[in-house]
């Protein structure tokens, strides 16, 4: 007898058509918006203007069918503000054709329950629903009741989501955000916040929904002070590329640190070299920034005859003492010198009508702007205040002993200057070999000369690798802004980066800015993290260990093995069988072995060359190189030779703090390959 089939859930069944409804209300506002048409504009500005803007809202309406429009419902309590409604809680606000809303936007204050309440604190919410889907596809649901017990703790559907095999770029996780982590996302736009994340909290994913909530909440602000979103290489931007557009936010941009100090530069002029670690270090120090300053207003001249201006029958005099106070006040009035430079020109000026009101003479602005435009003035001007070419300057301090001698005195030893000097300088600034440190020495130089522009916040992600210097180059581009720093100080792998982040902030230009430190970990398994944690005795003493919130332990291998290439090799056939990613983490000696040995195996090693970049994550298999894992993470890793990832570093503290990096890039599996001795660190496996 066949078997009978169950009818199907009427609630799920509602659920489904809701979803399938708010498809085509999305559409519609798609279609509504399409049609649009910018040539009824008054000119040719205004025009330009609504196409630019129909075009972003086009792009903010997109709709992939993968993945769902909503992933939470909220019903309120009759006694509440909302009185007994219900809200489907998604990535973008969608409403029907009369208004009324069938999906809200995560970001509303309506959704803030959905993360924060409760049983204890319900906010309202009588029950929070969470649904599960499959490719787009709605499969289930899941209830938690707020009120009047019957709650529980656990959520299946929410551990699914956290724990899901991804292969590709970082995905948003709008759907699975958590309370602490909620209250930084929903941070005011005044308030500059710094995230200290332990691996797998979360830390970059919160910072991103944090520009996604600020460019939601304070469209007009932002739209037009912009946000910038600052990461520390080309492969974790494209990593992370894909978070903001699929929360609709498509105006953020995205840089490094090295492309914000160089895109003055002209191209084949920006980093063109390396230099040893003790000398990026001694530049991207703190000094240095005072050493620029004294070299710029090194060049201001000192009077030594007195401005005369002939005006008509007359010849006004201003007398080289009183040239010199006015050199003097400007340069203590902490302005800009190129601004400073425009200043002199005026206060001389100035000057001279003084001496002509004492003579009897009624000058007005006219006459002032006649004076400064006189020859003498500007003759005088040249003389005293030389225009200032930064690349020119740079390459002078760096090229001659006595230039960089004057500068530096007092905060420069001989021995350091004499690291700072270049051994065979170029013979022009246009033909200097920059290194990325001397194009932030530039970008300083710039600033000193003409103010930055700043935007109206800046996300700066592993912020505990940027330079003094480089720092301050961000504070330059969010002096009117706020910031929100992201970072874990046991994960600082260069020489010159962060030992706390009081010193960080204050180069940041935000000393009062708020720490909050995460270290429940979501994505990293206790068991891997366990094991990862042994080392922060040794390399972040004072931090909190990260713990795993997970209750599957996960799964962690190490073993001793006569070739670590060929058993990666072997072990990878077995991961395939798997769902999910597989990052092949490697000390950098050993990416172009690891990749001949993988054969066939369809891989790309991440920072090689390739055809189309944009591509670089849509691989199962990623050759990992030590020195990229950061910010990264896999569902199953293997990590070869420890030792090597150690050894690899120019101190064993900077070694160890890499070893925790390539440790805690594991999702689901964690296997350790070696030959060699595990650090001592590590203790037995």
């Amino acid at each position: 007898m066949p078997e009978t089939a169950h009818p199907p859930d009427p609630e799920l069944l509602r659920e489904q058509q809701h979803l399938a409804e708010s498809r085509r209300q999305l559409a519609r506002m798609r279609e509504r918006t399409a049609s649009m048409d910018a040539g009824a504009a008054a000119d040719w500005v205004s025009r330009e203007f609504l196409q630019s803007t129909f075009a972003l809202r086009m792009k903010q309406l997109a709709d992939d069918p993968t993945v769902p429009l909503f992933f939470g419902r909220l019903d309120y309590g009759d006694g509440s503000d909302h009185g007994g409604e219900s809200f489907h809680v998604g990535r973008r606000h969608v409403t029907g054709p009369d208004g009324d809303a069938l999906v809200v936007d995560w970001r509303a204050p309506v959704s803030t329950p959905f993360y924060r309440a409760s049983s204890a604190e319900p906010l309202g919410v009588d029950l929070r629903r969470r649904y599960g889907f499959a490719r787009g596809e709605l499969t289930g649901f899941e209830d938690e009741p707020l009120t009047g017990g019957g709650g529980t703790e656990h959520s299946a559907i929410l551990e699914a989501e956290i724990e899901r095999p991804r292969v590709g770029p970082m995905r948003d996780i709008v759907a699975t955000i958590q309370p602490e982590q909620d209250v930084i996302v929903r941070a005011d736009l005044a308030r500059s916040i710094c995230v200290q994340g332990a691996p797998g909290t979360g830390k970059t994913a919160v910072g991103l929904h944090r520009a996604a909530y600020l460019l939601y909440a304070h469209r007009e602000q932002l739209s037009r002070q912009g946000v910038l979103v600052v990461g520390p290489n080309d492969s974790f931007l494209r990593y992370i590329r894909d978070v903001l557009p699929a929360l609709g936010e498509v105006e953020a941009t995205q840089a490094t640190i090295e492309e914000l100090v160089t895109a003055p530069l002209p191209e084949g002029h920006r980093v063109r070299a390396e230099e040893p670690d003790d000398v990026a270090t001694l530049k991207g120090g703190a000094r240095m920034a005072e050493v620029l300053r004294r070299a710029v207003w090194a060049g201001v001249g000192t009077p030594t005859d007195a401005l005369v201006v002939p005006r008509g029958s007359r010849r006004w005099r201003v007398p080289a003492h009183e040239v010199e106070e006015v050199l003097e006040g400007l340069r203590t009035r902490g302005v800009r010198y190129a601004a400073a430079g425009s200043m002199l020109t005026q206060a001389l000026a100035h000057r001279v009508l003084l001496r002509m009101e004492a003579g009897g003479e009624s000058p007005d602005d006219r006459v002032q702007d006649a004076v400064a435009r006189s020859a003498p003035v500007k003759a005088c001007v040249r003389a005293l205040w030389p225009t200032v070419d930064p690349a020119r300057l740079l390459h002078r301090l760096l090229s001659d002993p006595a230039v960089l001698a004057t500068a530096a005195e007092g905060l420069l030893d001989p021995d350091e200057q004499r690291r700072l000097r270049w051994a065979s300088p170029s013979r022009s600034a246009g033909t200097a070999r920059w290194t990325l440190a001397d194009t932030v020495l530039l970008d300083e130089l710039r600033d000193l000369l003409e103010r930055t522009g700043s935007v109206g916040h800046l996300v700066a992600d592993e912020a505990q690798d940027l330079s003094p210097l480089m720092l301050r180059a961000l504070a330059r581009r969010s002096s009117t802004g706020s910031v929100t720093v992201l970072g874990d100080l046991a994960q600082a792998t260069t020489p010159w980066g962060a030992r706390s982040w009081a010193d960080a902030l204050a180069h940041l230009g935000k000393p009062d800015a708020h720490v909050e430190q995460l270290t429940r970990g979501f994505r990293v398994p206790s068991e891997v993290i366990e094991y990862a944690a042994r080392l922060l005795p040794h390399v972040a003493p004072t931090l909190q260990p990260p713990t795993s919130v997970r209750r599957t332990r996960g799964e962690l291998r190490v073993d001793r093995v006569p070739d670590p290439v060929a058993a990666a090799a072997d072990r990878l056939t077995g991961l395939l069988a798997r769902e999910g990613s597989v990052g092949v983490v490697v000390p950098d000696a050993l990416v172009g072995a690891v990749s001949r040995a993988l054969g066939d195996v369809e891989h790309r090693v991440l920072g090689g060359a390739s055809d189309d970049a944009e591509e670089e994550w849509d691989t199962r298999v990623e050759v990992v190189p030590a020195g990229l894992a950061k910010g990264l993470e896999f569902d199953h890793v293997l990590l070869l030779e420890p030792a090597a990832v150690v050894a690899g570093e120019h101190d064993r503290l900077t070694g160890l703090r890499r070893l925790y990096v390539c440790l805690t890039r594991a999702v689901t599996s964690l296997q350790v390959l070696h030959v060699d001795e595990l650090p001592a660190e590590l203790g037995k496996p």
